[in-house]
């Protein structure tokens, strides 16, 4: 591992001593309690951990990203590029390609990893282009009658002044009024951090599924630290009163269900990620497409305009 956080070093340990036992040919019953203790071990912690540590794994920087999802999962993918407005934003990534054999629409949010490619993506803050470039591309889809696939993994939408110029707001309200009449089938999975309105914008979905260690919040711990305490130090605080985790989203119908990871994490295993999400989308599409589109498009809406009202009343 390039990269461990605090809670991960008591595994990379276990972990080094097997990879030594392996190499060495020793014991096999040394090899199978050491084995049997790292199990239990990866249990215990990922188990056991706080909304803050939850909030540094879904920014794990080995953590899959949406072009590893999209280039894992389907055959031939084609990439579109351009909003036929102003230009090409590559944080958000579009296109086309074969999942199984059948033809579907792919959206997603990709951060990068080595500097070079962090700043060529934006660092995954999408600018109005690519809000316009992903709702072009998802017509596209309905035309052809292709159901529409979308990864979320963004701190939020770009807040710098030539995105606000370009109507940054009016490009994310755009993208949430009119995914509600698209007919043809959409799911979105949030596989990282799903930060505000950056990710609403292509997470307008008949599903909508988080990843077991994703976030989902209408703003980041950061952010809420500075807002109440004016010190943002005080993230895991904030991470903590935001109840920051998928259990809860899913609890609050946020999102419809959580996707297991696999254990210790989608950044340890990413091919075990990448099946458990390709069973998981070909799961889904199969009961979309069962549903005749009037029912698909009703409930996608009474999905969202119910959000909060069990809450409120229970307020009142």
């Amino acid at each position: 591992m390039e990269y461990v956080l605090d809670f991960e070093k008591p595994l990379l340990e276990l972990e080094k001593k097997i990879s030594e036992l392996v190499e060495n040919k020793d014991s096999n019953e040394e090899l199978k309690i050491l084995e049997a203790k790292l199990k239990e071990l990866s249990s215990s912690v990922y188990n056991s951990l706080s909304y803050w540590d939850r909030v540094q794994l879904s920014r794990h920087p080995l953590r899959p990203h949406a072009l590893d999802y999209i280039n894992g999962l389907v055959d031939d993918f084609h990439a579109i590029h351009g909003d036929r407005n102003f230009g090409d934003d590559h944080s958000m990534v579009t296109g086309f390609g074969h999942l199984e054999g059948k033809r579907v629409c792919l959206i997603g949010i990709e951060k990068g990893r080595k500097t070079k490619e962090k700043i060529h993506h934006n660092f995954g803050m999408p600018r109005p282009e690519g809000y316009r470039k992903a709702l072009r591309v998802m017509k596209l889809a309905e035309r052809f009658n292709l159901p529409i696939i979308t990864f979320v993994d963004t701190p939020g939408a770009y807040p710098g002044i030539d995105a606000e110029e370009r109507g940054q707001a009016q490009a994310i309200a755009e993208n949430i009024a009119q995914m509600f009449d698209l007919k043809t089938p959409i799911i979105s999975y949030i596989i990282g951090e799903g930060g505000s309105g950056g990710a609403l914008g292509i997470a307008v979905a008949d599903r909508v599924i988080m990843l077991e260690f994703s976030i989902y919040s209408v703003i980041s711990p950061e952010s809420c630290a500075s807002i109440l305490w004016s010190d943002a130090k005080r993230a895991p605080d904030a991470a903590e009163s935001l109840k920051i985790d998928a259990k809860k989203a899913a609890e609050l119908g946020v999102v419809d269900t959580v996707l297991e990871e696999p254990q210790g994490g989608a950044h340890r295993h990413h091919e075990k990620a990448l099946a458990l999400m390709k069973k998981d989308i070909i799961k889904n599409l199969n009961e979309l497409k069962a549903m005749e589109l009037p029912v698909l498009m009703k409930k996608r809406f009474e999905k969202f305009r119910q959000m909060g009202h069990s809450s409120m009343e229970e307020q009142l």
